[in-house]
This record gives structure tokens, C-alpha cells and sequence, in this order.
């Protein structure tokens, strides 16, 4: 195996990094994520805040040779990171990344980050324990309004992702009692020239596949108005919604296609089976 450091902060971080496997085996790591290949969560480091680390296995030599050529996971999330960065955009800051090569190909990559230890996952955000602070319909307005402004304001900077989902947006209180946002899930973001209603939309309706497990229809369509900046007429407003129903059934066939047959459930007709 060969490590191969991509960035660090300092040469502590470096050390950190090289030693990712071995702090990650340690009683000073908190496992937030363990599953398939990823594995990831909190590392108490001495002398410093907290941080977050997390490892990516790659599948197969073959696809560590893909990796190799298009840009490993750690190499992505820092090229997201600098283009969040260079618009002034939320998101957690990148204090080192490593790959690991066997044979020629990258079979793991490390991503060490500052850790968001007052932020939480826009759901968990939102709802808080037990739903409670959902139950403040003024606050959660406040925060689906702060989330939209900055999903525009992505968009209007040119960058866009590839996987917006509600468990990629953390926000937290700030001082000035409104919220912070940061992106996270860093290797998923793009930039382009001009982002493409097509691409807002797809981006629009993967966030919304995910926020409609805790938002009703009604504080959904609050949340796309937000993000337009603007109540649009009742014609127009027709008109969008018409085009995220069609962008979501479309991404609804996409993942069916792609779950095997033997594992796929037939969900039961509206108002019953009679």
C-alpha cells in the first residue's frame, strides 16, 4: 500500500491523515457512519477542535484505476470544497485528504475536515427531539426560507450537485438569531457556466424526494417559492409544480429501474384496495 497525501493544513494534519486507520480504531474516534464502504464520524484530536473523517474504499482495482484517471473522492471534495469556497458558501473546511494505492490504483480515500459540532442535519434541524421544535411553524419558515435563499444563491453562483438531499444540508443557530447552511458531501458538487433550469430542477426535486418525509405538501411549496424569490401567478405557479411532478416521476422510474426485481414492492393504490 502507498499513501499519497493530497493536502494538509499543517504538518499535525498530515500526521493525522497517514494515521487515519489507526485513530479511526482508537477509543478518541466516534463512528457516525459505518456501512457498505464508507466509514465515517467525530476524532477528538489533541490540542485541536474536533474533526471529521471520513474513509472511502473503492470497490475493485479496476474501478481504483477509473478513480485514478477522473479524480479520487478526497480529490473531488477539495476541487467542491475551493468552489464553495471561492463564492463564499457554507460548508465544512477541508483540513486534510489522503489516497491509498495498491497496484497502481487508488483502493481508499481519506477526507479530513473541520468538524460541524453545533450543526445538524436539516431534518434533525428542523424537527429536534421528539418534533417539538417543528411544532414552531414560525421558526421552520425561517429556516425552509434560509435553505432556499442559499440553494438559489448556489445555483446563481453557478454550481449545482449531484445529490442535494436534506442529510447533505446542515445548518445551525448563529449569533445573530437567524441560521447558518453548509453544503456538505463535498465531491458532489459541479460548476457550469450557467446553471440550467433542467439542473435547478433535478437538484429542486431530489431535495424535495427527501424533505417531503417531514414537510407537508403546503410548507413544500412554500419552500420552492422561497427559492424562486417570488409567489408566482396561478398559471405559472401551475406550470412549475407541473414540472416538478414530471422531473420527480422521472427520477422515480430512474432508481425503480435500477432496484433488482426480486427486491422491488408494488406500493398499494391511493385510498385503499378496494
Amino acid at each position: 500500500m502507498r499513501k499519497v497525501v493530497l493536502y494538509a493544513r499543517s504538518p499535525d494534519w498530515r500526521e493525522v491523515v497517514e494515521r487515519a486507520d489507526e485513530l479511526m480504531a482508537s477509543p478518541n474516534f466516534r463512528v457516525l457512519k459505518s456501512e457498505a464502504r464508507t466509514r465515517a464520524g467525530f476524532l477528538d484530536v489533541s490540542g485541536a477542535d474536533p474533526a471529521f473523517i471520513k474513509r472511502v474504499e473503492v470497490s475493485s482495482w479496476s474501478r481504483g484505476v477509473f478513480e485514478r484517471i477522473r479524480g479520487s473522492r478526497a480529490a473531488r471534495s477539495l476541487a467542491g470544497a475551493a468552489m464553495l469556497k471561492a463564492h463564499g458558501l457554507a460548508h465544512p473546511e477541508p483540513l486534510a485528504a489522503m489516497n491509498l494505492y495498491r497496484a497502481g490504483a487508488i483502493r481508499a480515500s481519506y477526507l479530513v475536515s473541520r468538524a460541524l459540532v453545533n450543526a445538524d442535519s436539516l431534518s434533525r434541524f428542523m424537527l429536534g427531539p421528539g418534533e417539538i421544535k417543528g411544532r414552531n411553524v414560525h421558526r421552520r419558515k425561517q429556516i425552509s426560507d434560509t435553505v432556499a435563499a442559499q440553494i438559489r444563491r448556489l445555483h446563481e453562483s453557478g454550481l449545482y450537485t449531484r445529490d442535494l438531499q436534506e442529510t447533505n444540508i446542515m445548518v445551525e443557530d448563529n449569533a445573530h438569531g437567524g441560521f447558518n447552511v453548509y453544503f456538505i458531501d463535498l465531491e458532489d458538487f459541479r460548476r457550469a457556466a450557467n446553471v440550467s433550469w433542467k439542473r435547478r430542477m433535478t437538484n429542486l426535486v431530489h431535495l424535495d424526494r427527501s424533505i417531503g418525509r417531514f414537510l407537508c405538501r403546503a410548507a413544500r411549496l412554500d419552500f420552492l417559492y422561497s427559492y424562486l424569490g417570488h409567489r408566482p401567478n396561478r398559471a405559472a405557479a401551475r406550470k412549475i409544480v407541473a414540472e416538478v411532478k414530471t422531473a420527480r416521476e422521472a427520477i422515480d422510474r430512474r432508481k425503480r429501474s435500477n432496484v433488482p426485481a426480486t427486491e422491488r414492492v408494488v406500493a398499494p393504490l391511493a385510498g385503499g384496495t378496494r
